[in-house]
């Protein structure tokens, strides 16, 4: 069983900062992919940043330059940083892990329960 929790969310001012902690524990033997993806209102959840365990990222337009994604092999846990924030990053942000819980098992991918970020004056 991995379980994936996610937290740091909240309420900033436009131009605030804020940093988000995704931790995975459980029977994971190795993790390929951490990824954090946000969701506002009748909206489809869409990508903002991902890491992969030779520390390549990848972002989201709306978010490069603004968003740093990092991540602590060590610990299973991947960070998101959040500066210049503006009110149209107001969401819930989502992380996942890709997991292999044994040498032989595929890469699974496995959700956290979300943390609201608000974005507001």
């Amino acid at each position: 069983q991995v379980h994936v929790v996610e937290s740091g969310g909240g309420l900033v001012q436009p131009g605030g900062s804020l940093r988000l902690s995704c931790a995975a524990s459980g029977s994971i033997f190795s993790i390929h992919e951490m990824d954090w993806y946000r969701q506002a209102p009748e909206n489809q959840r869409d990508l903002v940043a991902a890491i992969f365990s030779d520390g390549t990222t990848l972002y989201a337009d709306s978010v490069k330059g603004r968003f740093t994604i990092s991540r602590d092999n060590a610990k299973n846990i991947a960070y998101l940083q959040m500066t210049s924030l503006k009110p149209e990053d107001t969401a819930v942000y989502y992380c996942n892990a890709e997991v292999r819980t044994t040498p032989r098992t595929t890469y699974k991918t496995y959700w956290g329960q979300g943390t609201q970020v608000t974005v507001s004056s």
